[in-house]
């Protein structure tokens, strides 16, 4: 039985994000994009590694950052990134509720890191560490404020997917966009993992 017969009878295949030939086209074109975004952030880790220890009249990476708030920050993401995957396999069960609930999940942990990152932010203002103090604090708002812009992005995405899948229900048109947003999602969790790694746990190293 062909996708679109599966369509017309409402029955999904096991794996209906890759039903379609254009579903498969778009995980492959939505591949090659984020190879594009894997480069943009290396040029930006690189720009970071060459300027930390420029810190002109402000504080040290040292002296600033603050692991324990970090790290708290840390697996609030890495927890989305497991929601998602619960998400993804309960799209594979077609499980619609079960998807939602776990995208939701996935949401409000994001914005949970989110808040916790805007709360950094303004803390590290406070201290002195302003986007124009130096060159660093230059590179680091660079860097982690992108990966934030990042996602942001992604709560607002998988928002709309959930908006169209309660709308249309699951379908073989709705699944491909429920799955490449959490291959987003994951994207953008290995890169913080990178970023804490580089710029947190570096900078307290010296």
């Amino acid at each position: 039985m062909s996708a679109h017969d599966h369509a017309v009878d409402g029955q999904l295949p096991h794996e209906p994000e890759k039903a379609t030939l254009q579903a498969r086209n778009n995980i492959l074109g939505f591949w090659l994009f984020l190879g594009a975004e894997t480069v943009l952030f290396g040029t930006l880790f690189a720009a970071f590694l060459a300027l930390r220890h420029n810190i002109g009249d402000g504080p040290s990476a040292n002296e600033l950052f603050k692991l324990p708030m970090v790290f708290a920050a840390t697996m609030i993401l890495l927890t989305s990134s497991l929601t998602s995957v619960f998400a993804v396999q309960a799209l594979h069960l077609h499980k619609k509720k079960a998807m939602v609930g776990w995208l939701i999940v996935t949401i409000l942990l994001g914005l949970s890191f989110l808040g916790l990152e805007i709360y950094e932010f303004f803390e590290y203002v406070h201290e002195g560490h302003k986007f124009t103090t130096s060159a660093f604090s230059s590179s680091f708002y660079t860097l982690v404020g992108f990966h934030g812009a990042h996602v942001a992005f992604g709560v607002v995405w998988i928002s709309l997917v959930i908006g169209q899948v309660l709308k249309k229900g699951l379908t073989v048109v709705t699944a491909p966009k429920v799955y490449i947003s959490a291959i987003y999602w994951h994207f953008i969790d290995v890169v913080w993992v990178f970023i804490f790694t580089v710029v947190y746990l570096m900078g307290k190293v010296g």
